[in-house]
């Protein structure tokens, strides 16, 4: 009898239930679900309450909604008999946290805390908290603190330790009154278990745990506030646990709400891009798998520990068991190319577009690939949210160089797609330099499965071979995999997540190849870009960081 996993995947505007086949990894059906919410950045939806700068909040309701919507219309489509259904996994994007009390109730969801944003759910790419990361890097390179150098020399403000201290800094209350902060793919984990336990996923890339040093010192944290000091104890207190472990069973509240069988195994949450890596079929070392959404993650095997520079952690058994996971990423790359489509192109191309009866973004596509490397004669740096890896630097900005009077919408489409594609040459470059191998890529996520040219200029800038995922639900397959490792043989799932990958994991038999042509003329731009990268992103001159002060 055919058996079968849920996957759910968590991403930043609406969250995509998939029903996975055991025997191959074949979806049957996924249905996604909207964030009614969507990105909370100017505005709590209590009294319309305004935001700071580069706040990024979410509503909880939005994700038990995916739970609630999602999963009973991927069943009702899929017309298989629930009792063949045998575990349930889920991803997010991380770091995303939020402040529950001892009920495991977010505090956003009373009356008392609803109209203060700190007691919401902060987002990824909230980054209000950099000030914050700011200070715990300074003690933390001070110190000489020995878990700095495992995230290439500096925590992120995406991360749980710096908007936790925000949140101490700028709403002692809230942060009082929370029992805990949890990731919230452990929060959704627990509410289809009734069992709150931590990953080790989450825990070790965005909390910086350590598998044998655990947490950072009650010192280190004593001396950055004395409140503080029981951070880790308190507020992160818990049990970590690795992925594919069994986090619990589905409550019978979860099953009559969506038809699923009471008792099936859920398995521990984990990250998107994490879960990724088996869905693509990579177990092993010298294959970068890139999940290319909004933003990029882009996640390495290794045999040893190495550090290399802003890399965003490096995590014993963090992706793979018996491999360190390395992840780096930059934090804007499919949000670039939308801000381009919804603020700056003319109406004539969206008009065009229109009569096609297709996306703008095909339209530009299109245009753009007209164009010889080189010829639009414009560079562009890809820090419109910042620099996630290697600078690790929420304060930079974008840039964009070679404007003339002729300069054409797709010619600055075509240069941002390229920007993004340095950026990841950068990060290949950075592991590479430490000893790291890359040999090859993997892609994954909603660009790939869209963008050709995109796809063909990072082939190109990386003078690499690209493999794309076969799935159009990557992360989720992922989940769904972890899934069956979580019910285990016995129920007809898996031993371990590198037998289901043998199983499940699926690439498009289309690769693309590097032209030989276009990589040499990306040499050249590509040194141009690292000439301005150093120079605006490492000291040299810090214009970006003055505008930002003055706004």
């Amino acid at each position: 009898m055919e058996k079968y996993t849920i996957g759910i995947d968590y991403g930043t505007q609406s969250g995509r239930v998939v029903l996975v086949s055991l025997k191959d990894g074949r979806e049957l059906v996924d249905h996604v679900t909207e964030y009614k919410h969507g990105v909370m950045d100017d505005t709590l939806p209590i009294d319309r309450i305004s935001l700071g700068n580069e706040w990024a909040l979410q509503h909880p309701q939005d994700y038990l909604d995916v739970i609630e919507q999602s999963v009973p219309a991927v069943l009702k489509a899929a017309e298989v008999d629930p009792a063949d259904i045998i575990g349930v996994g889920i991803d997010f994007t991380a770091c995303t946290m939020l402040p529950i009390d001892e009920k495991g109730e977010p505090l956003c969801f009373n009356e008392k805390w609803s109209k203060n944003p700190h007691s919401w759910i902060k987002l990824w790419k909230h980054h209000a908290a950099q000030p914050h990361a700011n200070e715990l890097n300074s003690l933390a390179k001070e110190r000489e603190e020995t878990f700095l150098a495992r995230y290439g020399g500096k925590l992120s403000s995406e991360w749980m330790l710096a908007k936790a201290y925000q949140i101490l800094d700028e709403a002692p209350d809230v942060y009082q009154a929370a029992d805990r902060f949890v990731e919230a793919t452990d929060w959704v984990t627990m509410k289809l278990s009734d069992n709150l336990v931590r990953n080790s996923c989450t825990a070790g890339y965005k909390s910086a745990w350590h598998k044998t040093e655990g947490y950072p010192s009650e010192e280190f944290f004593k001396e950055i506030d004395p409140r503080l000091k029981d951070l880790t104890s308190t507020k992160l207190r818990g049990e970590v646990v690795p992925l594919g472990t069994k986090a619990g069973r589905i409550t019978r509240e979860v099953a009559e709400k969506t038809g699923l069988k009471e008792g099936i195994a859920v398995a521990v949450g984990n990250v998107d891009a994490h879960a990724a890596v088996p869905a693509v079929g990579v177990v092993d070392e010298g294959k970068l798998v890139m999940a290319m959404g909004t933003s990029i993650c882009h996640m390495l095997l290794g045999k040893k520990e190495v550090h290399v520079e802003g890399m965003a952690g490096v995590v014993e058994d963090g992706i793979i068991p018996g491999y360190y996971g390395y992840e780096a990423g930059q934090s804007a790359v499919g949000d670039i190319f939308e801000w381009f489509v919804n603020k700056s192109v003319p109406g004539h191309l969206h008009q065009k577009a229109e009569e096609r009866g297709v996306n703008v973004h095909t339209v530009l596509e299109e245009e753009a690939a007209k164009y010889r490397p080189g010829q639009t004669g414009l560079l562009a740096l890809d820090w419109w949210n910042g620099n996630r890896s290697i600078l690790v630097d929420t304060e930079l900005s974008g840039l964009l160089l070679g404007y003339s009077l002729k300069t054409k919408p797709q010619e600055v489409y075509r240069a941002l797609l390229e920007a993004t594609a340095y950026g990841t040459k950068m990060i290949i470059d950075a592991f590479t330099d430490k000893g790291v191998a890359v040999n090859e890529l993997y892609a994954c996520g909603g660009l790939p499965q869209k963008n050709d040219l995109l796809m063909q200029i990072y082939a190109d800038v990386t003078n690499l071979p690209i493999k794309v995922a076969a799935s159009k639900h990557t992360p989720a397959l992922g989940a769904a995999m972890f899934a069956s490792v979580a019910a285990g043989t016995d129920e007809g799932g898996y031993e371990s997540i590198v037998d289901a990958a043998a199983h499940m994991g699926r690439v498009r038999d289309k690769v693309y190849q590097p032209i030989a042509e276009h990589v040499d003329i990306y040499k050249q731009l590509y040194a141009e870009y690292k000439e301005l990268h150093d120079y605006f992103g490492r000291g040299k001159n810090d214009v970006m960081k003055r505008l930002l002060s003055l706004r």
